[in-house]
């Protein structure tokens, strides 16, 4: 299932909790996230569904390295010839297939990162992306860090149409929350990571959750504020 949430942009459902993003650009599309192991299925077809080719995902851009995000990035760096971007923070943890034990603030984390299943096929990235970059052929793709999920969190404004592809950075699932702190690296750090998303969005992507358009980036503000 996939929709569009703003100009250019398609949410794409991984599973029933689960979001990737395809944005067009000037060269294709940039894939925001991947997902678990089976991901590469749906993301192929809704590409396919628009009536495009693989071919037409010339890169990958990682908000983080956890297994939801990234479990099918393997499959894909092998079936696509789109380059597999992150932050330097995350990028140790692609290559180990694991979130490291100092990347979970909380021991319930921990023992979750020990199962089997939150594990992935170690790969290399092709490059790393820098806070404030706007990624060449992504039609307006600008990188903000947002450290605290993961130490190389980020979030990606699309400037053209006003639109915060927020990754992990706050989730939607029946209302806005910025997770469980046991899951998260740094949770202190989160808040403050918050405050560097730009004003003026008309429109917010979850990774895991709804969109949130007109009066609903009103709520999203909100939601910031009372944080702080």
């Amino acid at each position: 299932m996939h929709q569009m949430i703003a100009p250019g942009i398609t949410q794409i459902a991984t599973t029933k909790r689960d979001n990737a993003f395809l944005v067009e650009g000037d060269d294709g599309f940039t894939l925001v996230d991947v997902g678990w192991a089976r991901a590469p299925v749906a993301l192929l077809k809704a590409v396919a569904d628009l009536g495009r080719k693989p071919s037409d995902i010339r890169r990958v851009v990682l908000t983080h390295a956890h297994p939801d995000h990234v479990q099918g990035a393997a499959e894909l760096q092998r079936r696509l010839h789109a380059r597999i971007l992150i932050h330097p923070a995350d990028l140790p943890w692609l290559e180990v297939g694991r979130v490291p034990p100092a990347g979970r603030s909380g021991c319930a984390g921990r023992l979750l990162d020990r199962l089997p299943k939150l594990h992935w096929t170690p790969f290399s990235a092709d490059g790393t992306v820098s806070d404030g970059e706007v990624l060449d052929g992504s039609g307006g793709l600008r990188v903000v860090h947002t450290p605290g999920h993961t130490p190389g969190h980020i979030v990606l404004c699309h400037e053209p149409t006003g639109t915060a592809l927020m990754g992990d950075a706050v989730f939607h699932r029946g209302g806005l929350a910025v997770g469980p702190a046991a899951l998260a690296a740094d949770p202190a750090l989160r808040i403050d990571s918050l405050g560097r998303l730009p004003h003026g969005l008309r429109t917010a992507g979850f990774a895991h959750g709804t969109p949130l358009r007109g009066a609903g980036i009103e709520a999203f503000y909100r939601f910031l504020s009372d944080l702080t």
